[in-house]
């Protein structure tokens, strides 16, 4: 009978194993930028860049894959759902992040 329960307490501990957190893709995160006159003066006045992002995006997660993959600090993000259905995220930079620079790279300007 021993044998037979250190058999089954090797299996338990073979089973429970830590997960690292995967690695974070911005553009899984991420759907596109919003391109409207707007979100462009946003850009250039109040330092903000506006994303759609999935649906089911956290405000932690949209920071990770921002901060990730473009290296800049954030502020702030603000979410909403529009009447589309769509998850809309304003994200403010910190003053040494410039979001014309981010918007340059990434062809929006």
């Amino acid at each position: 009978m021993p044998k037979t329960d250190a058999k089954k307490e090797e299996k338990k501990e073979e089973k429970i194993t830590v997960k690292d957190k995967p690695e974070i893709n911005e553009w899984k995160v991420l759907k596109y930028p919003h391109l409207v006159e707007k979100s462009m003066n946003m850009i250039e006045l109040e330092n903000k860049l506006v994303f759609i992002v999935r649906r089911n995006a956290k405000k932690s997660e949209i920071k990770d894959a921002l901060e990730k993959g473009f290296n800049i600090k954030i502020l702030g993000i603000n979410t909403e759902v529009t009447r589309k259905g769509e998850k809309k995220a304003y994200v403010k930079l910190h003053p040494d992040s410039s979001a014309i620079d981010i918007a340059t790279r990434m062809g929006m300007i």
